[in-house]
């Protein structure tokens, strides 16, 4: 038999009660609602498997529901959470969170991160607009190509 119940629980085993003073023998043959039955079931099985055992099962079922239902659902069920946060907690909710992934970012890669995706984004940007108007091809398209073969050397 468990030492107690539930967390905030203790079993005193001379007297037979649990610290709210119920005689655990009247909670044992009382009903329990199907919601404490859970909490029960689940505690024991978090004491019993861990949390590896919860991430694969989550995962799994996460497989399931793509199988099933594909990617569109994610993409539905995320679109209608972000409107209930915008919702909820507005503007400054999303600079915020903006800012620390930021420098979380900046943090882990370092400054002259932002500066290289910088740089790669106006590459592909001048790369568009030049496809889009036509033209052939320009002066830092052949330093590109003289710096790729440098690279290659």
């Amino acid at each position: 038999m468990p030492r107690h119940r539930y967390e905030d629980e203790e079993y005193d085993e001379d007297r037979g009660r649990t610290s709210h003073g119920r005689s655990s023998r009247s909670r044992r043959s009382g009903s329990m609602s199907t919601e404490g039955a859970g909490r029960l079931g689940g505690r024991s099985t978090a004491r019993s498997h861990g949390r590896e055992f919860y991430e694969d099962i989550g995962h799994r079922g996460g497989e399931r529901v793509a199988r099933e239902y594909g990617p569109e659902f994610y993409s539905e069920i995320g679109r209608k959470g972000g409107r209930r946060v915008a919702e909820e907690y507005g503007r400054p909710y999303y600079e915020e969170i903006g800012h620390k992934g930021g420098e979380a970012v900046s943090h882990k890669y370092g400054p002259e991160f932002y500066s290289d995706i910088g740089r790669r984004g106006g590459r592909s940007r001048g790369d568009e607009m030049q496809r889009s108007s036509g033209r052939g091809r320009s002066r830092y398209d052949e330093d590109e190509e003289d710096r790729d073969r440098d690279w290659d050397r």
